[in-house]
C-alpha cells in the first residue's frame, strides 16, 4: 500500500470517528458542531484528495499538493482530538445566550463537594448567560434542572481543573504535549451545577424546556400578556 493510500485510509477513518465515537455515550445522539465538525469535513475531503489517481493533473498541481501536505497533520490532530475528547464523560447543559437563543454546551463534568462542575472561558460562560442560571444537564441518560453559579477564584478553578486532569487521559495527554498548560489559564473560570429548588425543578424536560429555553423571546419578555389583556379589553 502507498504512502498515498495509508493517509486516504487514515483520513477517512479519523472522519468516521469523529462521529461514530459518540455513539457511546447515553442519551440522544449529539451532531458535531463547530470546530469538530468541520475538522471531520477536512478529513474526509483530505481522504478523497489522496485516494484520486495520481495521473489527475491540472495547473498548479505541485503547489497545491505541498499546501495539502502540510495542512493534512493540522487536521488530523483536530480530528484526532474531537474523537478523543469523547473516549470519556460528556454532558450537555442547555441554556439561554445573550441574544435568548437555544443554546448546547458539551463539556467535561467533575464531580466534587456534592456538586458538579464544569470549566470553561469566561468568555464562555458569559456569552451563555451561566452566572445564577437554571439550565438543563444531560447526564447518564437523564436530564436534569440545575443552578449554574460561576466562580472566578484562582483557588476553585486550580481545584476543578487538577480534578479534570485526574479524570480525563486526554486532558492529561494535551497538558504533556503542551495543547494545554498545566495550570488553567487566567481567563479560565469554573461553574458549579447544584439541583435545582422549587416545583420546577421536578418538571419534566419537555415541559421545562418550553418553559425556559423553547420559549420565543416575545413570550419571555411578557408580550404575550400584553396582547391578551389587549384582546380583553375589546
Amino acid at each position: 500500500m502507498t504512502a498515498r493510500r495509508v493517509l486516504a485510509v487514515l483520513c477517512f477513518a479519523l472522519s468516521a470517528c469523529v462521529f461514530l465515537i459518540r455513539l457511546h455515550h447515553p442519551g440522544p445522539y449529539a451532531f458535531p458542531e463547530q470546530g469538530n465538525l468541520r475538522a471531520a469535513l477536512l478529513a474526509f475531503a483530505l481522504g478523497i484528495w489522496f485516494s484520486r489517481p495520481r495521473a489527475w493533473d491540472f495547473p498548479l498541481r505541485r503547489p497545491l499538493e505541498i499546501a495539502i501536505l502540510l495542512l493534512t497533520p493540522v487536521v488530523l490532530f483536530f480530528a484526532l482530538y474531537a474523537t478523543l475528547a469523547e473516549l470519556e464523560e460528556v454532558v450537555v447543559l442547555e441554556t439561554v445566550d445573550r441574544e435568548g437563543r437555544a443554546a448546547s454546551l458539551r463539556l467535561w463534568v467533575m464531580d466534587d463537594e456534592g456538586a458538579e462542575w464544569v470549566n470553561m472561558p469566561r468568555a464562555k460562560a458569559s456569552a451563555n448567560g451561566l452566572h445564577h442560571r437554571r439550565v438543563e444537564l444531560l447526564r447518564d441518560a437523564d436530564w436534569s434542572c440545575r443552578e449554574a453559579t460561576v466562580f472566578e477564584d484562582r483557588a476553585v478553578v486550580s481545584r476543578i481543573d487538577r480534578l479534570a486532569s485526574e479524570k480525563y487521559a486526554v486532558k492529561r495527554l494535551a497538558v504533556r504535549i503542551g495543547v494545554f498548560g498545566k495550570q488553567a489559564s487566567p481567563d479560565v473560570v469554573s461553574v458549579r451545577l447544584t439541583p435545582c429548588e422549587g416545583a420546577r425543578a421536578a418538571l419534566p424536560r419537555s415541559v421545562s424546556s418550553l418553559q425556559s429555553i423553547r420559549t420565543p423571546r416575545a413570550l419571555r419578555d411578557g408580550q404575550l400578556v400584553g396582547l391578551l389583556s389587549a384582546r380583553s379589553v375589546e
